[in-house]
């Protein structure tokens, strides 16, 4: 089974995003923020990241950035999931390693079709 770190410091958006991932039969490992997603994401390896952008002490961006910092995670799809769409914002994703980039709020099914192309 495909694992997937999903990270948010919003509860709610969290719990939304685990629903729709298992669902779809995907294992979900949640984390609240950047720095915990990087203990999680070191502790276990995953197929898939979907981080939030704008999160306390670690942004989606820098996340980005240290995992690819990684060898096991320099070829693991990264995408980010937020509110921000701009595309100054969109290449400081690209340039950081991102391999995509999500607007909330998030279409399931679309969701899961990206996912779907972009997971090995």
């Amino acid at each position: 089974m495909r694992s997937i770190l999903a990270v948010d410091d919003s509860p709610s958006m969290r719990k939304m995003v685990a629903f729709t991932l298992a669902g779809a039969g995907f294992r979900v490992v949640e984390a609240v923020d950047g720095v915990d997603a990087l203990e999680k994401a070191q502790a276990e390896k995953v197929d898939l990241v979907l981080a939030d952008q704008n999160m306390p002490r670690l942004d989606g961006i820098g996340l980005t950035r240290k995992l690819r910092e990684n060898p096991s995670y320099q070829s693991t799809p990264i995408l980010i999931l937020t509110t921000e769409s701009s595309d100054q914002m969109k290449q400081a994703g690209r340039a950081a390693g991102a391999t995509g980039w999500l607007v909330k709020p998030f279409d399931p099914n679309r969701l899961i079709e990206v996912i779907q192309k972009v997971i090995r």
